[in-house]
């Protein structure tokens, strides 16, 4: 693992660089993305007809997230050196007001468009229990990869320059979706079993997840709260633990 919580290898899209020669794994029988329009943070709208014939990359991510936040540079490179292959689109899913996020992009230089999550964006793009998850487009629409985490940069150009027809030094497989296993790649849970965040305040409910992605748990697991909770659900220590993190976020803020 690379001292950011990156992993040489990703068992989702492949393997990544100092592992040798790079393998990016697609699926077998993509689904193609249900008719979809969004509405970005300054008011523009994005259709598919905006997006068929590049390679998209829909980054589910939130301001509070440590490695959404570090993942950032990466695809604004990502951007600006393909802007007309790829098309970058940032889903926030930060709550309350949008200044805090039209701040951040401001601040961040997004060269990308950024909207914010809705009930329409999540169920066209299931399973996001996490943050940062991506999904990757072919030019036709249709969801060719999942990961979990922490992109690895050099995997996520291959991905981009081999389903856009550009040449690359990298072997394609093609696999049946894999669920993943626990938190990977640093990933950031927003759903921790066993607790309701649902009554929070936004506020409160970001601190809640930023402190039970940070705070180790004590059962001996080595891990921080939140994961002990999404990958050991049944331990008796880390849902008191959690639970206690949580009222007194409540208490204070």
């Amino acid at each position: 693992m690379h001292a950011d919580g990156r992993h040489g290898h990703d068992e989702a899209g492949g393997v990544g660089a100092g592992t040798g020669r790079v393998t990016l794994r697609f699926f077998k029988a993509p689904e193609t993305l249900e008719p979809l329009t969004m509405t970005t943070i300054d008011g523009r709208t994005i259709t598919p007809d905006d997006l068929r014939g590049k390679v998209t990359l829909v980054n589910f991510w939130a301001t509070w997230c440590p490695p959404c936040r570090a993942e950032i540079p990466d695809l604004v490179a990502l951007q600006e050196k393909y802007p007309g292959e790829l098309q970058i689109i940032g889903v926030s899913e930060d709550e309350g007001a949008l200044d805090a996020v039209k701040a951040f992009i401001a601040e961040h230089g997004i060269n990308y468009p950024v909207v914010m999550a809705t009930p329409e964006i999540e169920a066209a793009f299931a399973g996001v229990t996490a943050l940062p998850t991506s999904f990757v487009l072919d030019g036709d629409l249709r969801i060719v990869q999942k990961h979990l985490g922490l992109l690895d940069p050099v995997v996520t150009e291959l991905e981009a320059r081999a389903l856009a027809g550009l040449p690359v030094d990298a072997a394609v497989e093609y696999v049946d979706p894999a669920q993943p296993v626990g938190l990977e790649n640093a990933a950031q849970a927003k759903e921790i079993p066993g607790v309701d965040l649902t009554t929070l305040s936004p506020g409160q409910r970001a601190d809640a997840l930023q402190a039970l992605n940070s705070e180790g748990c004590v059962c001996g697991c080595g891990l921080t709260v939140a994961r002990c909770r999404v990958e050991d659900p049944a331990c008796p220590v880390s849902l008191p633990l959690a639970r206690q993190i949580v009222d007194e976020i409540v208490a204070t803020r």
